[in-house]
């Protein structure tokens, strides 16, 4: 996975409640077993029309948003499945943040599992984020890992987040679970050596 320390990118806004995983990565779509390809298909039924053609009103199609990295999405985000592919097609559509009020728990761990933040606020922080876009479809925001806040233009104080100490530390270094346990190595046998064996 990436390294992910901090990010700054304008918003795309999904103000869709309940968003289940069947909508953000159809289950037609699931042939494949590694991670890469499925973000052509990030929300297909929503983005294209029978004939394939892109519908110009989805806000993935729309030119403005193309660039931004952060999907601002409304309350309970990944509910459904427990597809891991979800998360995939959002981290290979070039997405590295998901903000919303709620994230559905399996797809959080999805997410934190393939290098994408799902970076949870309050309520009146999300409508206050949907606000800014609405105001200003430019205007951009700051993720800050290391010391987990949200820097939000015209806010005096930064939204603060949770995360996890060990998924921070493995997004911090760009880890999956088996690398980390490949950077313990010299930990580990440490541990090995003095351990007292009993047969």
């Amino acid at each position: 996975m990436e390294k992910f320390t901090t990010l700054r990118s304008g918003l795309v806004p999904l103000p869709i409640e309940n968003v289940d995983t069947d909508q953000i990565i159809p289950a037609r779509f699931l042939k494949a077993t590694t991670r890469e390809g499925f973000g052509e298909n990030l929300f297909a039924d929503w983005r294209y029309a029978a004939d394939g053609q892109p519908k110009p009103d989805f806000v993935l199609n729309e030119p403005r948003y193309q660039v931004h990295r952060i999907l601002l999405a409304g309350k309970n985000f990944g509910c459904g499945s427990s597809r891991e592919h979800a998360a995939w097609a959002l981290y290979d559509a070039g997405f590295r943040v998901v903000i919303s009020s709620y994230f559905a728990d399996i797809f959080r761990g999805n997410a934190l599992n393939t290098g994408l933040l799902p970076l949870q606020v309050t309520p009146g922080e999300l409508r206050e984020l949907f606000a800014l876009v609405e105001q200003d479809a430019r205007a951009e925001v700051t993720v800050e890992l290391p010391g987990q806040t949200l820097l939000v233009p015209g806010r005096r104080e930064p939204i603060r987040f949770e995360l996890d100490a060990y998924k921070k530390e493995c997004l911090l270094n760009g880890y999956d679970d088996i690398d980390f346990l490949i950077s313990q190595e010299s930990a580990i046998t440490a541990f090995e050596q003095q351990r007292t064996w009993v047969f």
